[in-house]
């Protein structure tokens, strides 16, 4: 597979918005989540695909077993919203922790999402990585040395991820929500810096603005988790989700940041060169007084003002011992 950058979005990021479990195992519900992410513009739908009992122990973490039992989408489920995804061209997008459902769902996967939780499960990591997809890795809970191993690891399994558009790291703080002290979006700028990667951002804040900040900082991936409503909503997720109002604000900030961010070339725009801002905000020099021909101007004898009309201010030195060449009166334009 080659891939020249599969992190381009349509609006410069590529938007994933995390339905994950806020379905909590209602279809119905899934489908209608599914349709409004897309109908809000972004890049990916990004749901999670699990059963209880490949994830959490029934002994050590009962409560945490059931939860996720409840949770659960049936293999035909999802493979029905991967091809609403499809049908509508918005990529569709699984965490997916078990090898068992890879099987049948790995066809409907451009690329691979790791989780926080999963850094460090060097046997899924295995498996994803010998199938040379593009891997998003999320590094939640983990310190760089760990990511670095990680890194190390899934490159020794396939050689393809020693290619910056085959592998992406995203700030994230598994918190939720995060409290804003602890989002520590300057770690992407160390990302950048150090790793040489495609740097994101997943978003466990309240509100949007570390997505923005992020985004500003570099961030070429923003994942953020989707509902409808957080109104009357328990599940921990919905609470730190974006509705699809907010979903589509967040868009159109983004198209805004575009047009603001401009280009890296610095020259004088079209709005400055047709308003000739250039002349009239800019100072040329005149005479304070008026002077008849044949006298030698002085320093003193010189003010430099707007508009930029005759001498240049930057020329001023090229007038002082210079002989007036014929009477002239203060402040008009001199040649």
């Amino acid at each position: 597979m080659k891939i020249k950058n599969i992190w381009q979005g349509k609006f410069g990021p590529l938007l994933i918005a995390e339905i994950g479990g806020n379905h909590e195992g209602n279809f119905n519900y899934a489908k209608k989540l599914v349709k409004l992410a897309i109908s809000c513009g972004v890049d990916v739908v990004k749901l999670q695909i699990y059963q209880g009992a490949n994830l959490v122990s029934p002994v050590e973490s009962k409560k945490r077993f059931n939860h996720f039992k409840k949770f659960e989408l049936t293999k035909k489920q999802h493979i029905t919203l991967a091809k609403i995804c499809q049908k509508a061209k918005v990529f569709y997008l699984a965490s997916v922790w078990d090898k068992n459902s890879l099987l049948w769902i790995d066809k409907y996967l451009k690329f691979y999402k790791i989780g926080s939780g999963d850094l460090t499960a060097y046997p899924i990591l295995s498996e994803l990585s010998k199938r040379g997809k593009p891997i998003i890795l999320s590094t939640g809970l983990s310190n760089l040395s760990e990511i670095n191993k990680t890194i190390r690891f899934i490159r020794s399994q396939n050689k393809v991820y020693k290619n910056k558009n085959y592998l992406s790291l995203l700030q994230c703080t598994s918190a939720y929500p995060t409290p804003d002290q602890e989002v520590n979006l300057n770690v992407i700028k160390s990302f950048i810096k150090k790793t040489n990667l495609t740097i994101g951002y997943s978003h466990h804040n309240k509100g949007d603005l570390a997505l923005i900040s992020s985004y500003l900082l570099g961030a070429k991936i923003l994942e953020f988790h989707f509902t409808d409503t957080r109104k009357g909503k328990k599940f921990r997720d919905h609470k730190i989700s974006l509705t699809p109002e907010e979903t589509k604000l967040l868009v159109e900030k983004i198209k805004k940041i575009n047009l603001l961010l401009g280009k890296e070339k610095k020259t004088p725009t079209k709005s400055e060169i047709r308003s000739n801002n250039i002349k009239s905000f800019r100072r040329a020099m005149y005479l304070k007084k008026n002077m008849k021909k044949g006298t030698i101007i002085k320093e003193e004898d010189l003010t430099c003002l707007r508009p930029n009309h005759g001498v240049d201010a930057r020329d001023y030195k090229k007038l002082i011992g210079r002989k007036i060449l014929k009477n002239t009166k203060a402040f008009s334009k001199l040649n």
